[in-house]
């Protein structure tokens, strides 16, 4: 952009020149120069600060999807990479062994209440203790507690997706037997109900941004297009700065100004689910500041948004 104004400056000088409506003195020979260091230091340093820029992308949940309970698998409904909403089946586990031990300990229960209610009438009599009237009413509430927590079994055979989403690099299949450790996940779900975008923002060009700014982006996967969006926050926190307590001295790291990420939210929700996890693109963000930058700034963002039909970087 600052090629370009320069050009058009040289291009209307050399016409006023061969028009003799200005001497070619000394002042207008070193006028370029000048027409340079005032668009640099008065307006493309500034715009940094007006409205900075840089890389953006998509960025959403991927959940780990691990069993509840241990079983084989039975049935497996759901197709890789497919929209599906949050509660829809992702596999069902074989519930036999599972409702069986529900069965077992609904009759227990049974038993165990009809015994309560023999001792409580046997209490009033003088053959009755209360003692036996005690054990058995134990005994029925530790049987309701086994069969929540053999029912809460029964119902984790039916594993469901925990949003809106879709599962990828789908390997499961029928006959499979999934066990309930915390490290070996049987698919990878990835959660679409949310969409995050953050953008990597220079640390100087960073003090004046605020939550609530506009900010527009241009991505490679919607080429030739701006979407815009809000700031929500700017995270205070970088792995460079984080310090965790151990038994070792402090080991010395090079200082360097890492870039702080923003996070936008995209104000068109129907565009934010559209964009797969990975896009990626340039981001301008509009301060209070420096305003006159804004709309060359604008005009930078949608000469890149029409680039990225051809520029694959």
């Amino acid at each position: 952009m600052i090629v370009a104004i320069f050009n058009v400056y040289l291009v209307v000088l050399f016409a006023l020149v061969k028009l003799r409506i200005v001497p070619f003195n000394l002042f207008w020979k070193i006028s370029p120069a000048i027409v340079m260091v005032v668009l640099l230091v008065g307006l493309f340093v500034p715009m940094g600060w007006g409205a900075p820029s840089g890389p953006a992308m998509v960025i959403r949940y991927s959940v780990p999807i691990v069993s509840d309970v241990a079983g084989e698998v039975v049935e497996v409904p759901v197709e890789a990479n497919k929209p599906i909403k949050a509660g829809d089946v992702l596999f069902r586990i074989d519930p036999v062994p599972f409702k069986s031990q529900v069965d077992a300990l609904t009759a227990q229960l049974k038993l165990e209440e009809l015994r309560l209610s023999q001792m409580t009438e046997l209490a009033r009599t003088p053959a009755g203790r209360a003692f036996d009237v005690q054990q058995h009413q134990a005994g029925v509430e530790q049987l309701k507690a086994q069969i929540v927590g053999a029912q809460w079994n029964l119902d984790k055979t039916v594993q469901r997706a925990p949003a809106d989403g879709y599962v990828t690099n789908l390997g499961l299949r029928t006959g499979a037997r999934v066990a309930n450790l915390p490290l070996a996940p049987v698919m990878a779900f990835i959660d679409t109900s949310e969409t995050i975008v953050g953008v990597e923002m220079a640390q100087i060009d960073s003090r004046f941004i605020e939550p609530g700014q506009p900010v527009e982006i241009a991505f490679k996967f919607l080429p030739g297009r701006i979407v815009t969006g809000k700031v929500v926050a700017v995270l205070q926190a970088l792995s460079s700065g984080q310090t965790q307590a151990s038994g070792e001295a402090t080991m010395p790291t090079q200082v360097r100004a890492a870039p702080f990420a923003v996070r936008v939210a995209l104000d068109d929700p129907a565009v934010a689910r559209s964009l797969p996890a990975g896009s990626v693109g340039d981001a301008a963000i509009f301060t209070d500041r420096v305003r006159v930058a804004h709309v060359i700034r604008k005009v930078l963002l949608r000469q890149i948004a029409i680039l990225n039909y051809v520029n694959p970087f």
